[in-house]
Formats: C-alpha cells, sequence, structure tokens
C-alpha cells in the first residue's frame, strides 16, 4: 500500500462519514471527483459534484486541486471533509 493512504472522509450535507483508500498519484481534483462519485453510490441520496473540495477536518486547510495528494500533507490518518 506504498501509493495509497487510508483517510477518514466526512460528508457533512448527509452527516456521514468513511474510511477509504486513496491514491497518492493522483491530482486532488481527480480525487474530488472520484470521492464525490463513490459517496454518491454509497449513500444514493449524495450529488455529484464536479466542483468537490477537499478540506482538512483538524486544521481547516483546503486542498488546491492541482496538488498531488502526495504534496499535500495528506497521509495515513488524516480526516478529510468534503464539500
Amino acid at each position: 500500500m506504498d501509493y495509497k493512504v487510508l483517510i477518514k472522509l466526512y460528508v457533512p450535507e448527509i452527516e456521514e462519514s468513511y474510511e477509504m483508500y486513496i491514491p497518492i498519484n493522483k491530482y486532488v481534483g481527480e480525487i474530488c471527483e472520484l470521492l464525490s462519485k463513490i459517496v454518491n453510490d454509497l449513500s444514493k441520496i449524495y450529488p455529484i459534484k464536479k466542483n468537490a473540495c477537499l478540506c482538512n477536518r483538524r486544521s481547516g486547510l483546503i486542498y488546491e486541486k492541482n496538488n498531488l495528494i502526495r504534496e499535500t500533507d495528506i497521509r495515513n490518518g488524516t480526516e478529510l471533509i468534503l464539500f
């Protein structure tokens, strides 16, 4: 699992949280779209968003969409919010 990190994802719109692996060699923008689709599939009520963004739940940092995940501070156990 050297190329993936385990995150805790909180989705405030539906008051749900998930644990999942995300690849570190993808851009944050791609991961946002992917997570939006996954949450939609799992919840059946969350709308798929093309402009979704990720925020660090502890620091409040909003991640730039053109950064690779490995260039951010996202590591195993990081808690993120999907907006």
